[in-house]
């Protein structure tokens, strides 16, 4: 006789937004909203069990492990709400649709409760509704490859079942999509920039900068909106500009707009124009940059900084009517009647906008609206091999500006030390803080010749890195901590106002300052003016 071993089962999951949902429409009204706080829609599931309860009511499990971003006390209804005693696994998610950090936070999760090798007896199953799509395709492709063999389960409607992935991902799928996207990048990347209609000022041959230019050179072509990452100082307008002038928009206007610099009520003005007497100094009309721009593309810098009024504004705007997808239909301040523009958006950010969705800092509808096509660009210390040629290309611009400006002048040029240095430093101000420290040590360098000396003489000056040896001053003599701790203070103060373009709510954010009071404080203690960065 043989004895059949029973199968132990073990259930994971996410908890998603239905699932609370579906608990809230069952509690009394202060319970609801602390429930459904933060939630999208926040609005109960009336009558509906939600995705995670309609499964454990269908089919049963041996554990229940219940993965979570959110906090505490909604989890701890839910889990008395479901019954069975899940084991709540509390997770900080930044962005619930990064790859790379779900794939290894449900890594983690999994190898804590799924022990490789699994007993024979065991059998892992995965929910796979609850969630963003991000993470439905992780539990895909850890069920499918790390932790095979796994049972998937889907809900809908009241009905669960168990759902086949037909096809082995590590044999069948994966070798065949790292070939495609092998192919793909190569063909992005088979240009240098100085190949490239309208990328010429782009300097650099890396392959990073080449796939950049490759995504931007296809997106130029066609009307949509393009969205550009990366750190301040990376050349996002020159990017943007490098758009413009690759499309078939180049002959028209180029407007460059700096969310960041402007009040809302300003930023709306300049946006959209206003009508004369619209506001307390509207003494003409003025029309705006939709207006300006007709024909030609909008740069809408620092895109991150805007207020939640200003984003639903432009949410409008950029949702276009049947026809051209330029076409914007907008009003100018005070104005009821409707003016219409064929504008291209191209916009530009520092800040981890999805990041900004996941924390309700940043519309959803807004950044999708924006962001069909995203060019990512890197930051120098990820392409050191191009340093060298942005330096020289940025020291050309400089003796060019200088010879306008003074009679006689005699070009500037880098001397081999000086450019082993420059090639060796990490710029984490990126090109801007490159550019700022070329154009001081040409001002001070007393030759023709820049040496090592004038570069680092500059770059202690220039806000960016702080000294390598700040740890190694000389005790003694007229050594003084507090003095010296303060320059320190100084030096990160200026660093991070000149990676948030001057904007003090974002450096206090990248210091680590609960508000940008604190910041204020600080500026006006260690006598640091709010421009001097």
């Amino acid at each position: 006789m043989v004895l059949l071993m029973a199968t132990r089962r073990v259930l994971v999951s996410w908890i998603g937004y239905a699932d609370f949902r579906a608990l809230a429409a069952t509690l009394p009204p202060d319970q609801q909203a602390e429930v459904l706080r933060g939630l999208n829609p926040p609005t109960p599931l009336i009558g509906q069990a939600g995705p995670l309860k309609t499964l454990l009511d269908h089919e049963s499990f041996a554990e229940v492990h219940l993965l979570t971003s959110h906090p505490g006390p909604r989890n701890r209804l839910y889990t008395r709400w479901v019954g069975g005693s899940p084991v709540l696994h509390p997770i900080k998610v930044n962005n619930p649709t990064d790859y790379v950090e779900i794939f290894q936070l449900v890594d983690t999760e999994l190898a804590s409760i799924a022990r490789l090798p699994r007993d024979a007896d065991e059998e892992l199953c995965i929910h796979l509704s609850p969630g963003t799509p991000t993470m439905t395709a992780i539990w895909v492709l850890l069920g499918k490859s790390k932790y095979q063999p796994a049972t998937f389960y889907q809900t809908h409607d009241g009905r669960a079942w168990v759902t086949t992935i037909p096809f082995d991902l590590v044999v069948d799928y994966v070798p065949q999509v790292l070939r495609d996207a092998d192919a793909r990048l190569q063909l992005l990347a088979a240009q240098s920039p100085r190949d490239v209609q309208g990328f010429q000022d782009v300097a650099g041959d890396s392959h990073g900068i080449r796939v950049a230019v490759g995504r931007a050179r296809r997106a130029a072509r066609r009307g949509v909106s393009v969205l550009i990452l990366g750190e301040s100082g990376t050349g996002k307008e020159l990017f943007a500009r490098a758009v413009h002038d690759a499309s078939p928009r180049r002959e028209g206007p180029f407007v460059a707009i700096n969310c960041a610099a402007l009040s809302r009520e300003l930023l709306e003005s300049e946006l959209f124009g206003h009508k004369k007497g619209a506001f307390t100094g509207a003494d003409r009309d003025r029309e705006g940059a939709f207006a300006e721009a007709d024909g030609g593309t909008l740069f809408l810098d620092e895109i991150g900084e805007c207020d939640p009024a200003m984003q639903a504004k432009l949410l409008r705007v950029l949702q276009p009517p049947d026809g051209s997808p330029c076409q914007r239909v907008f009003c100018r301040v005070g104005d009821s009647r409707p003016r219409t523009s064929d504008v291209r958006i191209v916009a530009a950010t520092n800040r981890d906008l999805l990041g900004c969705v996941a924390q309700n800092q940043f519309r959803e509808d807004l950044y999708y609206r924006l962001a069909t096509i995203t060019i990512k660009l890197p930051p120098l210390r990820e392409r050191r091999g191009d340093v060298g040629a942005i330096a020289e290309r940025l020291l050309g611009r400089i003796n060019r500006d200088f010879a306008q400006q003074e009679p006689g002048f005699r070009p500037k040029r880098l001397s081999p030390s000086a450019l082993g240095y420059v090639k060796g430093h990490s710029w984490p101000g990126n090109v801007r803080q490159l550019y700022n420290t070329l154009v001081q040590a040409a001002v001070m360098s007393d030759g023709d010749v820049i040496d090592r000396r004038d570069l680092d003489d500059a770059v202690a000056e220039v806000p960016g890195q702080a000294p390598a040896d700040l740890l190694e001053v000389p005790l003694g003599g007229r050594f003084s901590l507090e003095r010296h701790l303060e320059e320190i203070q100084r030096h990160y103060l200026r660093r991070a106002l000149a990676e948030a373009d001057g904007v003090q709510r974002r450096a206090a954010e990248l210091l680590g300052y609960r508000n940008y009071q604190t910041l204020a404080a600080q500026l006006e203690r260690l006598g640091i003016k709010k421009d001097d960065h």
